[in-house]
């Protein structure tokens, strides 16, 4: 069954041939209405299941409208108003939802709940985010990169802040699709070393934010502050000199990109000059999680690789 929990599911090829098929299908329907099908209705008669036990913006509203232009629908489901929000078991959830739908997204915390997701569907199940990865968003940030007429192989990648899930995707992509990754992350806020090291020599982490932005292509950040984190003044505290602003994106590379996942909170881990700025390619990128999640569900059906 394929499943897409991480981006190693895929492997390098299955990426590359996702990421092609999403600028591919993406140019082919530029200026067209939101709500029209893609020509060929790929995923008709298709219907993906949505679980969300974590607030989402781009994720929900990205994922429906994938599949509404692939040609399929959608059933969104707050696990606070399912059953599962009142304990049912994970295992149950995905039996039930499998006899009704075609595929599974959830978004949700542990990383633990999306493994027996899949373990107990019979259908693919897709992470639209975990405490661990967020596999979904680095597509769309690989595909923001591409469309700057970058090349993935060789590229430089700098991280500011706090060793989160993003991260982790990020590195677990440096790793297939052979670019490097340098995270500046404070004392108590770095990634496991695990991570690191299954990186293949392909990231490393500093202290110093200007060593991480030197000669880098793409500078990234994300919110400090995750949902329903706890001691967020101490944190913020030990993540405040790790903030983009104008000086540390004048020491990268002339040119360089600025990505954040969103939300973001200007002022905190990134200035508004910077995020409004000329550098900046969230809103594309924000758009991208659109083109790249179609990609998925088409690589999940196996119509892709």
């Amino acid at each position: 069954m394929p499943h897409f929990l991480n981006l190693t599911d895929a492997g390098a090829d299955g990426v590359a041939a996702m990421l092609a098929d999403a600028l591919d299908r993406k140019a082919a329907r530029a200026g067209w209405p939101k709500g029209m099908v893609d020509a060929d209705a790929p995923l008709a008669g298709r219907v993906l299941a949505m679980v969300f036990e974590k607030n989402s913006t781009r994720t929900r509203v990205s994922f429906d409208m994938a599949i509404r232009q692939l040609g399929g629908t959608s059933i969104v489901m707050d696990a606070g108003s399912m059953q599962l929000g009142r304990g049912e078991s994970i295992a149950d959830t995905a039996r039930i939802l499998s006899g009704y739908a075609d595929a599974i997204m959830i978004r949700t915390d542990d990383h633990a709940k999306i493994e027996e997701m899949a373990a107990h569907a019979s259908v693919p199940v897709i992470n639209g985010l975990t405490d661990a990865s967020h596999p979904c968003q680095i597509m769309a940030d690989l595909l923001t990169i591409l469309e700057t007429g970058r090349a993935l192989p060789g590229l430089k990648v700098a991280w500011l802040g706090d060793g989160n899930n993003v991260l982790a995707s990020i590195v677990e992509a440096a790793s297939l699709m052979r670019f490097d990754v340098v995270a500046a992350c404070p004392p108590g806020f770095a990634p496991e070393e695990q991570a690191i090291a299954a990186a293949s020599g392909r990231a490393r982490v500093v202290t110093d934010p200007y060593e991480a932005v030197a000669d880098a292509d793409i500078v990234v950040t994300d919110t400090w502050i995750s949902m329903g984190q706890l001691h967020a003044e101490e944190k913020l505290a030990a993540l405040a000199p790790y903030q983009v602003d104008a000086a540390l994106m004048a020491a990268a590379k002339p040119g360089a990109a600025f990505l954040h996942c969103l939300p973001a909170h200007r002022g905190e881990e990134v200035t508004a000059e910077v995020i409004d700025g000329p550098q900046s390619l969230i809103w594309q990128e924000a758009e991208n999680r659109l083109h790249a999640q179609k990609s998925v569900l088409r690589w999940c059906f196996g119509q892709i690789g």
